[in-house]
Formats: C-alpha cells, sequence, structure tokens
C-alpha cells in the first residue's frame, strides 16, 4: 500500500476529530442546533474514516496471506 493511502485514512480521522471539536466548542456556547448540526456532520465523518480504514486493513490482510 502506499504511503499516500495511509495519508487519506489519516486525514479523515482528522476531519473527523476537527469535527467533533467544532461541535463541543458550538455546545460550550450554548448553540445547540449548530452543535447538532456538526455532530451530525462529525458521525459522518468519522463513518467514512472507519469504512475507509477497515477496507485498508482487509486489503493488508489479504496481501499478508499472498
Amino acid at each position: 500500500m502506499t504511503q499516500s493511502t495511509h495519508d487519506r485514512a489519516a486525514e479523515l480521522h482528522n476531519l473527523a476529530a476537527h469535527a467533533h471539536a467544532t461541535a463541543a466548542t458550538a455546545h460550550g456556547k450554548a448553540d445547540h442546533l449548530t452543535a447538532h448540526e456538526l455532530s451530525k456532520q462529525a458521525r459522518e465523518l468519522s463513518e467514512n474514516a472507519y469504512k475507509h480504514s477497515a477496507q485498508l486493513a482487509g486489503e493488508a490482510e489479504k496481501t499478508a496471506r499472498a
């Protein structure tokens, strides 16, 4: 696997972490509507990051078996 594939997975995880932090900030400012929307976005980003990482892990496992 190329490093760029791993970089993409890291980027997805970082985007999700940033969205979670932004949602937490909005909650702290009592902007709950915005925080709710940001939390939904953070969840979607987290799920995408997880799926991408799981795909990488599956590919790595197949390569190791070969």
